[in-house]
């Protein structure tokens, strides 16, 4: 190699080593590194525990609530505390109601506290339709006065139940069984049917055979038919149409303008062997006066029925297809003489002495649909707390 050029060669590699050797940093230089070291540091951490939060709201179900299994949520609380303010007004409001109302009406409202019957109430117009039974009679207090001709219900909670066959209204109907919606909405209307011919058709009411109503019972079905062959016929203590049917001597007495007030409900289920099952309990008031003329004096009897209907499967049971079954029926007969065997009712008027046997037993209220009826000798024809 010439010597010149290695000279050069020579030259070139000290700058080189002089330019690229480290120098010590300022003090200054120093103190700025340093706090943007712990900056990005900060940064970086923030940044980690962002992400931690991020992963676990990915995690939780969003279905229930954030605190769902957490423990109390304190900012929950803060947001619950005005509503329970706000709720503590309002029940406020509500027992200042409830004191207006039994000051007013102390027994309407001492019988809604109790349950009772909505027939407390002493507002106009109809009562609603009965769905359940009720939980208590209907107070007393709620109804003043005294029947009239004029107002024959005066005095009664009979005052504000349905008139006639309006207060027999068949539940809607759906399948059941072997029978179809449409079966199960016809035999309903039979059994409306039945009741409205035994208790509600003034020729009934005037003695006559309720002979709808006993089309419609099965002719297969021969103890209760010829029971109620004689019974029509001839009726006795073993045979007794008032059984199933309401009838007044229209020589002794006529009902009021051939009004009857109606309360009760009707159900169904299916019954044993996919049978259908209806079950009716249904409460008549009948304002009467005496037939002989000039009478003002205006007495009410309140007869209370419950009866079971079935219709089983024709293709597998002797029965008649489209026809009722009676498996069930009882009754409670109010202010009208017990023990007269001859078919009729006799409603019992203030001005007169009694007739037959006394009623026997504590007295009942016939309007009490919150009780069972009871079951054997006599127990059908009891005393009356009122009519």
């Amino acid at each position: 190699m010439p010597d010149d050029v290695w000279d050069r060669f020579v030259e070139d590699s000290e700058a080189a080593i002089r330019a690229s050797a480290p120098k010590e940093p300022s003090a200054r230089a120093r103190m700025v590194t340093e706090r943007l070291r712990q900056q990005d540091a900060l940064a970086a951490r923030e940044a980690k525990r962002r992400g931690r939060a991020a992963k676990a709201a990915a995690r939780r179900p969003q279905a229930q609530p954030e605190v769902w299994r957490a423990g109390p949520d304190p900012f929950a609380e803060e947001v619950r505390r005005p509503r329970r303010r706000r709720g503590l007004g309002i029940l406020g409001v509500l027992v200042a109601v409830a004191v207006l109302l039994v000051a007013l009406n102390p027994g309407a409202a001492l019988s809604w506290f109790r349950g009772g019957d909505r027939a407390d109430s002493s507002g106009p117009g109809p009562l609603a339709l009965e769905t359940e039974r009720p939980t208590a009679p209907p107070s007393e207090q709620s109804f003043p006065g005294r029947p009239t001709v004029d107002a024959p219900f005066a005095g009664s909670p009979a005052e504000r139940y349905a008139e006639g066959a309006a207060g027999i209204v068949p539940p809607e109907a759906k399948a059941v069984g072997w029978m179809t919606r449409e079966q199960v909405a016809t035999s309903l209307k039979q059994a409306k049917a039945f009741l409205v011919s035994g208790n509600i058709d003034p020729s009934t009411l005037r003695g006559a055979r309720p002979e709808a109503a006993l089309a419609l019972v099965d002719p297969r079905q021969g103890g209760i038919q010829s029971l109620y062959d004689v019974a029509f016929k001839k009726p006795d203590k073993k045979h007794d149409p008032l059984w199933i049917a309401s009838r007044f001597d229209p020589s002794e007495v006529r009902v009021l303008g051939n009004a009857v007030r109606t309360r009760g409900r009707m159900t169904f289920e299916e019954g044993e062997h996919r049978a259908l099952a209806v079950h009716a309990d249904y409460t008549f008031v009948y304002p009467l006066i005496k037939a002989e003329g000039g009478s003002r004096e205006v007495a009410r009897t309140i007869v209370r029925r419950v009866i079971d209907f079935e219709v089983p499967d024709p293709t597998r049971y002797g029965v008649t297809k489209g026809m009722l079954y009676i498996s069930h029926y009882n009754q409670e007969m109010s202010n009208s003489a017990c023990y007269v065997d001859d078919g009729f009712l006799h409603p019992e008027f203030g001005s007169d002495a009694r007739t037959g046997a006394r009623a026997t037993g504590a007295p009942v209220d016939p309007y009490d649909r919150s009780r069972d009826l009871v079951s054997g000798p006599g127990e059908g024809c009891r005393r009356s707390s009122r009519t």
